[in-house]
C-alpha cells in the first residue's frame, strides 16, 4: 500500500537549513544550542529526532573552509612569502571562525536534505 506524498521543495528545506531554521515551516530554529537538534519544531512540531547527520557536517564543513584556506594560505605564499608565524597568525584564526560559523549551518542543510527526500523517517511511510 502506497501512501501519495506531496512534494517536499529541496531548495527551499536547504535554504532553511542554512538558516538554521525548520525544514517545513522556516519558522522556529532546529537547534536548542550549537548544534544540538530540537525534538520538535515549536512552530509545526515536526519531529527531528529522525535526523542522522552524524559525521556528514564537520566533514563537509572541513573539506570546504580548508578548500578557501589553503587557496588563500598558497596566494600569499606566492605573491608576499611571508614568514610562517605570519601565515599562521592569519589562517588559523581565519580556519576556526570560518569552521565554528559553518558547522551548524552546514548541519541545518542537511537535515533539510534529509527531510525534503524523505531519508531517515521524514518519509512517515516505513514499509
Amino acid at each position: 500500500m502506497t501512501i501519495e506524498q506531496t512534494e517536499r521543495p529541496l531548495g527551499q528545506a536547504f535554504r532553511n537549513g542554512l538558516l538554521r531554521r525548520c525544514p517545513e515551516c522556516g519558522k522556529s530554529s532546529v537547534f536548542n544550542g550549537y548544534i544540538k537538534v530540537k525534538h520538535t519544531c515549536d512552530s509545526c512540531g515536526l519531529e527531528l529526532h529522525h535526523q542522522r547527520a552524524d559525521d556528514a557536517p564537520p566533514y563537509f564543513t572541513m573539506l570546504i573552509v580548508l578548500h578557501f584556506v589553503i587557496s588563500g594560505l598558497l596566494t600569499v605564499q606566492q605573491t608576499f612569502n611571508p614568514a610562517t608565524w605570519i601565515q599562521l597568525s592569519i589562517w588559523l584564526p581565519v580556519s576556526l571562525v570560518a569552521s565554528l560559523w559553518l558547522l551548524p549551518r552546514v548541519k541545518g542543510a542537511l537535515i533539510g536534505i534529509q527531510w525534503a527526500r524523505r531519508m531517515h523517517g521524514f518519509g512517515g511511510d516505513f514499509t
